[in-house]
């Protein structure tokens, strides 16, 4: 099984409606279709904030996992949100720094109109995990 079939077979990300649809050397892809389960308003469809989040997360993640080839538990991720999420969401992942420690993933989201709907930056980490730790990733 390939990165992007076991990142897909995530519970939360089939949960919420995540796809990740592209992994290269230090890149990826994601997107998001926006649907009522995801507004902040009932009637209408303003994604609530988290969804962005969320999305912007698994994108970013898959992007440090594409360089090291084993999970990347998120340490730190902010967001600068720019404008109300109202369609589809795509979010597109790229490594800026990666160390023995840590990675710095920069994740633009966007509608379908390709505005920008948030900024982000997460931090994720790169070095072993304990043998003890909950995390498994299968890429053969």
């Amino acid at each position: 099984m390939g990165i992007i079939e076991h990142l897909n077979q995530s519970p939360f990300r089939e949960l919420v409606g995540i796809e990740i649809t592209d992994i290269e050397e230090g890149r990826a892809e994601g997107r998001l279709p926006l649907e009522q389960k995801h507004s902040s308003r009932r009637g209408d469809l303003i994604a609530q904030g988290g969804v962005a989040f969320t999305l912007a997360d698994s994108v970013g993640g898959a992007a440090a996992i594409s360089l090291e080839g084993r999970p990347t538990p998120t340490i730190d991720f902010r967001i600068d949100y720019l404008r109300p999420a109202t369609t589809d969401l795509r979010a597109i992942g790229e490594v800026t720094r990666s160390g023995s420690e840590t990675s710095v993933v920069d994740v633009v989201v966007t509608d379908t109109d390709d505005e920008e709907v948030a900024i982000t930056r997460g931090i994720y980490k790169t070095s072993a995990l304990p043998s003890d730790a909950p995390w498994e990733i299968e890429t053969a």
